[in-house]
């Protein structure tokens, strides 16, 4: 998921006189300096304005989590009739997934689950959990076996985020597919030609047939007929997604394809990336343990990582610091601040004396470090308590007969 390292000119060429690549953001890839309004724009969703947000703390009677009020939840389709909908009185349930390709999470996985969990709370809907370990399986050259492992592995770290398990069915693909799922898989198959699926994923002749067949696996979650044991005879229930902006294709080919086959439109509010370590140039990579910090890693290890690997924007000394201040456009610290600091006046005063030069770089790094820590460590022990048979019981087929109570 090639870089980006300049802008381009009005010319439409980078200040060497080269041409500038273009970003690459799909489900699978994510690389170079994003632009977010001109990827509004080319995947044709909306910007998430203070208007919808300021609703959101209406109907809730609960402040907008950090990330909406910092602009990380960014874009959206169609989660203003999500509200017009709730406003009246009607339910919606949430979809969201993980593809499980590592045993250990980085922080930027979890921000959905974070945020998924704040709307669970504040709605009090239900919500269903798509494990792709099937997608991993064919796109990272795992076994069966061992993607269905990490996918039991990953979900001890979704259930330490808090969710609901009143409220709450995960699964895994290759356990769940089938049934009502899976006719709904076939209803999307025959909605959707080759040339179409080719145009919005980019697959070609060298990619197997297995790859081609997927999108409808992650599509039909969307539909609550794919799950009878939850939402029998509620066909017309919305759904909201919350997700990551590149798995946007996903969903505007199941939008495409869900009046045709009589169901809503499934509606999406999407985040941004969170950026690497070394620099806002994409989203962090399992593949590369220095890019990020994991939920495994210890106190010392992320103030390591931080020190060494956290690109900053303050200058190379102090004397220069004091006299020309930080560029808080592209310094590290100061974004994963931004995330994860939900102090607004706090984060308010630190981009102050920071861009200023009152504060150094090691001040910022040092608070930033606290944060993760105390993050990490929280996580670190509610994953602990989750069991085996916890698992089991978050992923058993039941009913949730107080999923909207």
């Amino acid at each position: 998921m090639e870089k980006v390292e300049e802008r381009v000119n009005e010319e439409g060429a980078t200040a060497t006189g080269e041409a500038e690549a273009e970003a690459e953001v799909n489900p699978w890839e994510v690389s170079g300096k994003i632009d977010y309004d001109k990827l509004i724009d080319k995947f044709g969703c909306q910007r998430l304005d203070q208007s919808l947000i300021d609703r959101v703390h209406r109907l809730t009677s609960r402040p907008p989590h950090v990330f909406l009020r910092r602009g990380v939840f960014f874009a959206h389709r169609d989660f203003n009739e999500v509200l017009d909908a709730y406003e009246r009185g009607d339910k919606f349930y949430l979809y969201t997934g993980r593809g499980p390709s590592s045993e250990a999470l980085h922080l930027g996985h979890l921000i959905p689950f974070m945020f998924t969990k704040y709307l669970q709370d504040a709605f009090k809907v239900p919500l269903v959990i798509q494990l792709t370990d099937d997608e991993k399986c064919m796109w990272k050259n795992l076994s069966v076996e061992e993607s269905q492992r990490l996918a039991r592995e990953n979900a001890k770290d979704i259930i330490a985020c808090g969710f609901d398990i009143t409220r709450t069915f995960i699964f895994s693909d290759f356990d769940y597919v089938g049934g009502a799922f899976y006719k709904n898989m076939v209803k999307v198959s025959k909605c959707v030609t080759y040339n179409k699926v080719v145009g919005i994923f980019g697959f070609t002749g060298e990619d197997h047939i297995g790859k081609v067949s997927f999108p409808p696996v992650q599509a039909v979650p969307s539909f609550p007929s794919s799950f009878p044991h939850l939402f029998n005879g509620k066909d017309h229930l919305r759904c909201l997604i919350p997700c990551a902006i590149d798995q946007d294709p996903y969903f505007r080919m199941t939008r495409d394809v869900a009046p045709r086959i009589g169901y809503h439109k499934p509606a999406l509010i999407e985040s941004s990336f969170f950026p690497a370590l070394q620099g806002d140039t994409g989203k962090m990579s399992a593949s590369d343990p220095n890019s990020a910090i994991y939920v495994t890693d210890s106190a010392k290890g992320i103030k390591d990582k931080i020190n060494k690997y956290a690109f900053t924007g303050g200058q190379d000394t102090k004397e220069k610091q004091r006299l020309y201040g930080a560029n808080l456009e592209v310094d590290i610290p100061v974004k994963y601040l931004s995330f994860f600091l939900e102090d607004d006046d706090e984060l308010e005063h630190i981009k102050t004396e920071y861009g200023s030069g009152r504060m150094l770089t090691f001040d910022v790094k040092k608070r930033l470090v606290e944060i993760l820590v105390e993050i990490v460590e929280r996580h670190c022990r509610a994953r602990a308590a989750v069991t085996d048979e916890m698992v089991d019981a978050f992923m058993a087929v039941r009913p949730l007969p107080s999923m909207f109570s």
